[in-house]
């Protein structure tokens, strides 16, 4: 436990140094313990376990385009993000680990106590062990305050979801030497930091009102503050009936060959280099279950943007929810942020082909935002994907009258969601991770 952030800053760097780490580029059909199937040319491990890469034909009538083609992450198995909390004087706080990712553009960040796939905790490549596995997996001590399947990035996983647990502990386990307590005041300053906090830590994070705790429900006007501006059961109502009124088909088709897509210098790129390409590393890690390996990697072209519009109705602050579709969503669609894209894809499109909402995000932004911090995504699968997380205040002149596929709710309405798997999705259960390092969303 740490007095002062700036002993965890030091701690942070000695864990840093204390450890070997490499990365290093490697080509697709050359990675060692997978194999291009020769049938289909995806990309599969040896054991068939861990994940494989495949190519998806979508159809859908919910997106800018009707019909495309990609390579998708395909990881039918559901992994473990749990973080342990304690509670000390009145304050959570939480067990984090200083967790190395090849695809962490700085290598190591926050991550949760277990994040773990099942390959990994059932220990396929028969490494070490997972540190405090045993809180998450029956029979298990302890409160469970939070569990709950939760999907994952639906433009790059088909389907992914995982398990988001927080499990208070009856004792005090003692942090082994890349793991620390931090309190949930400390956690929402280093939110503010870039690339710091990993994504499987703010996903689990975004669930912490539901362990009310105080300090992370500041923000999230109660109802009784002022009045929404629809019920639980009309959010529902509007969410079911997009999840009705839209369609989303798929199928795989082999990777070899996928219409828009070529293997070119080792790496599989889309023909136009708008939005991602698959690339294969080997992996060093002194501090991992398994000392090395090696595995595929997807590469987004550019910076990403992932915005809330808000503004205060009858006193109360709403986001706007927009319920999105991507290529791997589950069930058709995920409440989802206002914005999601990669700017840089749109470049030189028509405005009728670009993400609704993002030049008022940007101009909102611009003027002052709640929320505005760089963080990075899935580590272990994406290599340098980033997002600007962006909270934007639009003021009252912004109309209430909005598309049919986009909602008005409170912050603390959209959280409820959280209690069920497929409703909110990864980008904006992040983005409310964030909402505790804002100044106060209060009522006017």
């Amino acid at each position: 436990m740490f007095d002062d952030l700036a002993d965890f800053h030091t701690w942070f760097a000695e864990r840093r140094a204390a450890n070997h780490y490499e990365v290093s580029a490697v080509p697709v059909d050359r990675i060692e313990g997978w194999r291009t199937e020769p049938e289909t040319g995806d990309l599969v491990h040896h054991t068939g376990k861990f994940f494989a890469v495949r190519g998806l034909e979508v159809g859908t009538d919910h997106r800018e385009t009707a019909a495309w083609t990609q390579p998708i992450i395909h990881q039918p198995e559901i992994g473990i993000l749990g973080i342990v909390v304690k509670v000390v004087r009145g304050e959570v706080w939480c067990l984090l680990q200083a967790k190395m990712e090849p695809g962490n553009i700085n290598l190591v960040q926050l991550s949760p106590t277990v994040q773990a796939t099942r390959s990994n905790y059932t220990r396929v490549h028969r490494g070490n062990a997972v540190p405090y596995l045993e809180h998450f997996v029956a029979p298990r001590e302890g409160r469970v305050a939070l569990d709950v399947l939760q999907s994952e990035q639906g433009s790059w996983f088909l389907s992914k979801r995982n398990r988001n647990m927080i499990v208070e502990v009856p004792e005090d386990p003692a942090p082994r030497e890349d793991f620390c307590w931090l309190s949930t005041s400390q956690i929402a300053e280093l939110l503010r930091v870039p690339n710091l906090v990993n994504m499987d830590a703010r996903t689990v994070l975004s669930g912490l009102p539901f362990f009310h705790a105080p300090e992370l429900t500041e923000g999230l006007p109660a109802e009784q503050d002022g009045r929404p501006l629809h019920t639980t059961g009309q959010l529902l109502s509007w969410f079911t009936g997009c999840r009705a009124r839209y369609q989303l088909n798929r199928r795989f088709v082999p990777l070899a060959g996928l219409p828009g897509w070529r293997r070119i210098g080792g790496e599989i790129i889309d023909e136009g280099k708008r939005f991602f390409s698959v690339t294969g590393v080997r992996v060093e890690a002194s501090s991992r279950e398994v000392g090395s390996w090696s595995q595929p990697m997807l590469r987004p072209v550019e910076r990403g943007v992932i915005g809330f519009l808000g503004r205060h109705i009858d006193g109360v602050f709403h986001v706007l929810v927009h319920a999105r579709t991507e290529a791997g969503t589950q069930d058709v669609v995920e409440m989802a942020p206002t914005v999601t894209c990669i700017p840089a894809s749109y470049a030189g499109l028509p405005a009728a082909r670009r993400p609704r909402y993002l030049r008022d995000l940007e101009e909102a932004a611009a003027r002052g935002a709640l929320v505005d911090v760089v963080h990075s995504e899935e580590g272990g699968r994406f290599y340098h994907a980033e997002n600007r997380y962006v909270v934007a205040d639009v003021g009252p002149d912004f109309g209430l009258d909005v598309p049919e596929d986009y909602c008005w709710m409170t912050p603390r309405q959209l959280t409820g969601f959280l209690r069920y798997g497929n409703h909110v999705n990864v980008a904006a259960r992040c983005l409310l991770s964030c909402f505790p390092s804002a100044p106060a969303l209060a009522t006017r």
